[in-house]
């Protein structure tokens, strides 16, 4: 991929990502107003500022491991995947390495959690399962991207955002039910584009903060396929997830087959489109799809003191 190309959808990425948390602002300080006129505008940016603030102070990832039962990998136990993981991180310019966690689950899944000072990326039994250690690899770098990019940070912003939006369209349509009667009795007219927006404007926040999400997805993965240089080691990856993860239902009545949301209602994008897109990408770079010597998976069972996952699939996937 040349640098020129990559530059152009960074930036891409970027003003999506500004133009979409600049809009859900722009919801929340509209409700504010409507509430309680300039004084609603301030203080549900304060509100917002300090609940930001103090859920960036709790130790919420803890809770997380400890509820999925995840016990820490040593570099003993798993030499080869720190080793990636050392010279992802290294080349992604972190100045620390995710600290790496199992998870006995048998979905197909991983996921990061903290911060740049603190990192951690958790695998599940399933995923080490599923792809081979050249897949393995891209979705570390999936990870580490994340990090890098502050995504965490960023997708705690939407959701405080989002949280206010919807509290505050809750106090707006109280406020109307508590002086109904006696908006009735003084026959006084509320525009009906008011009531619109207190009932709309929830549900407008949480779709823009799952385009949000999509966006951050799209730049988590280019950025993957620059760190490793394998475009297609991550497009194997997440076809390998959109297939090996079918809901129950779709796979009694569709073998094979996964349920399809509309693409508004999706915290991740279509993996058509993202295999699509990283597809072009090793074309750019004209990347050799062999894998060498990298077929072999990771195991658990290789993994002493670790209990292993269960055999049924779930559908849970963050990838």
């Amino acid at each position: 991929m040349n640098s020129h190309s990559y530059i152009n959808r960074k930036w891409l990425n970027f003003l999506q990502t500004l133009l979409i948390i600049a809009a859900m602002s722009g919801i929340l300080a509209l409700l504010g107003w409507l509430v309680a006129g300039r004084t609603g505008i301030v203080w549900a940016f304060i509100t917002s500022a300090a609940v930001l603030i103090i859920s960036s102070g709790l130790s919420s990832w803890t809770m997380v491991l400890r509820m999925y039962n995840a016990r820490l990998l040593t570099p003993e136990q798993v030499p080869v995947l720190y080793r990636d993981l050392s010279a992802i991180s290294q080349r992604a310019g972190l100045h620390h390495n995710p600290a790496l966690f199992y998870i006995p689950s048998a979905s197909v899944n991983a996921f990061s959690m903290g911060h740049k000072k603190s990192p951690i990326i958790a695998v599940t039994d399933g995923l080490l399962r599923t792809l081979n250690l050249r897949e393995l690899r891209a979705a570390l770098a999936h990870e580490i991207s994340h990090i890098r990019n502050n995504d965490i940070k960023i997708m705690n912003i939407a959701d405080v955002v989002s949280r206010m939006t919807a509290l505050l369209a809750l106090a707006g349509q109280l406020l109307l039910i508590i002086n109904l009667p006696l908006i009735l009795m003084e026959d006084y007219h509320i525009s009906w584009w008011i009531i619109g927006v207190l009932i709309l404007a929830p549900t407008i926040s949480t779709i823009m903060q799952m385009a949000l999400a999509r966006t951050r997805e799209f730049d988590a993965d280019m950025d993957a396929a620059m760190l490793t240089n394998d475009p297609i080691g991550l497009a194997r990856a997440l076809t390998k997830l959109e297939y090996s993860t079918p809901g129950w239902l779709t796979g009694i009545l569709r073998p094979g087959k996964k349920a399809d949301l509309p693409s508004v209602l999706r915290t991740h994008p279509r993996t058509k489109d993202r295999v699509d897109r990283l597809i072009s990408l090793a074309q750019d770079i004209n990347q050799d799809q062999e894998d060498s010597d990298l077929d072999h998976l990771i195991l658990p069972a290789s993994i002493p003191g670790l209990k292993l996952g269960m055999r049924r699939r779930s559908s849970t996937r963050h990838l």
